[in-house]
């Protein structure tokens, strides 16, 4: 029996249960009686659906005779079951396009690395002349944070490494009764790689992270916008002060990391080897001459450069969100050390090339 309104805005409608109908005998006919029902809307039709469906379910018949007109018809527009959302197309795999988008999506954001260094560079050379909007404040800021304040980690990892390289030739070198080349082993490996990749990786992972989180938390607040409405380019005063500090002080760090890497060697080959220590640094002075300096003095420039510019560009292409920050700075963490290393191995087809 139905009676009383039925509204959909009620929260008093009744539910029907699950299963209401399993314990009715197939095909016993259920009727309705709606000689106290009131005003009604969706809410009926919806009530009613559900008891149509649960008697499709149960193989039970269905009388709507004593149903007001409009409540029957309308019900008999709805289907016995709920219709199955349609499948989706099914994505089919196409290397080729996933190739060719990743391809074109490398070649946008190379594309717009470049612009972002030409607008830096463009910055430098006007701030030069005195007519760019970059602030010494800044410069002076990030150089001390990219240089005097990364000296202690540089100087350890750097030593470390040096006696580690020592370490290993004078096991190998004492088998040929070869002890001396030591020296010449850390002295040409520090020179000409070790010192510039192992400084930009340090670089990466202390200053270029924190470049992306700084850009990023700026992005979240802002301030970007903010520099934006004012007219101030941001290359100019965000880009090119971080750029500039860490192309200047990479050389530096590169030749403090050298120094300290040749003592480490020194340390670790005057302990574990029969030799003095005006032999070890004859040795060291003439395994390389001023070319290797020259080597690799040019990739740490062009370490600082990438590193600063990467670091830069993903900070300004991150989210505005807390999460974001961090994604930021782990995608600057690992996109300069990739670099580097990809860098790294180019000089050194370069250098095979020109014979250095």
């Amino acid at each position: 029996m139905l009676a009383g309104d039925w509204r959909a805005s009620d929260p008093a409608l009744p539910v029907l249960e699950e299963g209401a109908f399993h314990s009715l005998r197939p095909g016993t006919p259920l009727t309705f009686d709606s000689t106290g029902l009131g005003t009604w809307d969706s809410g009926l039709v919806a009530f009613l659906w559900d008891i149509k469906r649960a008697a499709e379910a149960a193989d039970t018949a269905l009388d709507t005779a004593g149903l007001p007109p409009s409540a029957s018809r309308l019900l008999g527009l709805l289907p016995d079951r709920r219709a199955d959302p349609p499948a989706g197309p099914k994505p089919q795999p196409n290397p080729l396009a996933r190739l060719g988008a990743a391809t074109i999506d490398s070649l946008t954001e190379t594309g717009i690395v470049a612009t972002l260094g030409a607008q830096t560079l463009r910055g430098g050379v006007l701030a030069l002349t005195g007519r760019g909007r970059m602030r010494w404040a800044d410069i002076l800021a990030n150089t001390t944070d990219a240089g005097p304040r990364a000296l202690l980690i540089v100087g350890v990892v750097n030593f470390l490494l040096g006696g580690i390289l020592a370490f290993v030739g004078a096991v190998q070198l004492e088998k040929f009764a070869a002890g001396i080349y030591v020296a010449s082993l850390v002295g040409i490996a520090m020179v000409r790689e070790m010192a510039a990749v192992m400084t930009a990786i340090i670089m990466a992972g202390r200053t270029g992270g924190a470049y992306a989180a700084r850009i990023a938390t700026m992005l979240g607040n802002e301030e970007i916008d903010a520099l934006g409405v004012f007219g101030i380019p941001v290359s100019s005063y965000l880009v090119l002060p971080s750029v500039l500090a860490l192309t200047v002080t990479m050389p530096f760090l590169y030749l403090y990391g050298c120094l300290i890497g040749m003592l480490g060697g020194f340390t670790v080959a005057i302990m574990m080897l029969d030799i003095t220590a005006r032999g070890y640094l004859h040795f060291t002075v003439s395994a390389f001459g001023i070319g290797q300096f020259i080597f690799g003095l040019t990739k740490s420039i062009v370490f600082g450069a990438f590193i600063g510019l990467t670091s830069c560009r993903i900070g300004l292409k991150a989210g505005r969100s807390a999460a974001d920050v961090g994604v930021a700075a782990t995608r600057a963490v690992v996109v300069g050390i990739v670099g580097v290393i990809a860098i790294d191995a180019l000089f050194a087809v370069i250098a095979d090339v020109i014979g250095i």
